[in-house]
């Protein structure tokens, strides 16, 4: 532990084994220590960002059925339901009265949605709206290539001639195929994820990554799925941002319990020390409430997500954290940090 420690601090990165000896036996203050170096080193400014957004979740169909989301409804399902356009313009108006600069649209795998939707969808937000889309996973970009038979970079070029801007990290859960197979069996699986966040990179598109952990996965899953982003971001650059977040077994098919704050803040302090050549890492407030996300400031993390007017899939299995704009401003001061409003490739905005 002295050696890995020494080598945190002279900014030498970590070997797998040694990230999974971090994340398996360091002391908890320790770890928070090592991350908080980390982080002062790359963000010295003592600022803490976040974004005013709104999560639409356009639909919960999907033909997907992964025994970890409580949100989704299979098709035909009583439950189940598809926004109109009015509807998504709607939420796209509160959204930008509130100051809001992102909407981050996601959904189930429609079987009834094709390529042409979203193109028309997206075309129409942006001549109404002068909003950013940081929309639509990597698994929604693979399951709209497949149904459509073209290739994932004629898809993204598509898209982003209509008006994306970035893509969100959603999908990845956990970057191990062994995991992916109990917990998403029909989900996109690591390889081609990672195919279509190479290739979003390269055509310009900026964009983050996600974990969901604490479902089936084990220490060492952990460390593997840090190290496929960190080896992908060594040869693109594209990710702007790392978000760890607990898994949540309520109303799921799944089940099991929920890991606790010190998991989280463990994972987290580890995914800063691990991921060197990502810029910023963000809290899970929407799992862990503003509490534990201000904690987790200290313990790695530099952005403290979104304001998220609204979120479904989450909440769907049973967790009901509220932050607003003015309680995250007010949690981020009282962490002693200046808060900053960003954009969704983190330029700074504004500063409180």
């Amino acid at each position: 532990m002295k050696r890995i420690t020494a080598k945190v601090q002279a900014g030498e990165r970590l070997t797998p084994q040694e990230g999974l000896e971090l994340l398996r036996s360091a002391d908890l203050l320790l770890l928070g220590h090592l991350a908080d170096t980390v982080r002062k080193r790359l963000h010295p400014e003592n600022i803490v960002t976040f974004v005013i957004d709104r999560n639409i979740n356009y639909t919960n169909i999907c033909t997907c059925g992964c025994r970890f989301c409580a949100f989704y409804r299979p098709p035909g399902h009583p439950e189940g339901y598809f926004l109109s356009k009015e509807e998504i313009f709607a939420k796209i108006e509160e959204t930008i009265a509130v100051g809001g600069t992102q909407i981050l649209m996601q959904g189930g795998l429609h079987p009834e949605l094709s390529l042409s939707y979203f193109e028309d969808l997206f075309k129409s937000i942006k001549e109404r709206y002068p909003i950013k889309l940081h929309s639509l996973s990597p698994v929604e970009i693979d399951y709209l290539a497949q149904k459509s038979g073209l290739s994932i970079e004629e898809v993204l070029r598509r898209l982003i001639a209509s008006g994306l801007d970035s893509l969100p990290g959603g999908g990845a859960e956990i970057l191990v195929d062994r995991v992916r197979q109990v917990i998403s069996p029909r989900k996109t699986r690591t390889e081609r994820w990672l195919e279509v966040m190479a290739t979003a990179h390269r055509l310009g598109l900026k964009t983050t990554a996600t974990m969901m952990f604490g479902s089936r996965d084990t220490l060492a899953d952990r460390i593997a799925h840090l190290e496929a982003i960190r080896s992908l971001q060594d040869k693109t650059g594209g990710f702007t941002a790392f978000i760890p977040w607990t898994y949540q077994p309520g109303n799921t098919a799944l089940g099991g319990t929920a890991p606790t704050a010190l998991d989280y803040l463990r994972t987290l302090a580890v995914s800063r020390v691990y991921l060197d050549n990502v810029p910023n890492i963000q809290v899970s407030w929407v799992t862990q409430g503003p509490k534990v996300a201000q904690i987790a400031l200290s313990f790695g993390a530099n952005d403290f997500g979104s304001t998220m007017l609204e979120e479904n899939v989450v909440r769907a299995a049973g967790a009901h954290h509220r932050c607003s704009q003015g309680e995250i401003i007010r949690v981020i001061k009282n962490a002693g940090f200046r808060p900053a409003q960003r954009d969704n490739v983190y330029n700074i905005l504004r500063y409180f």
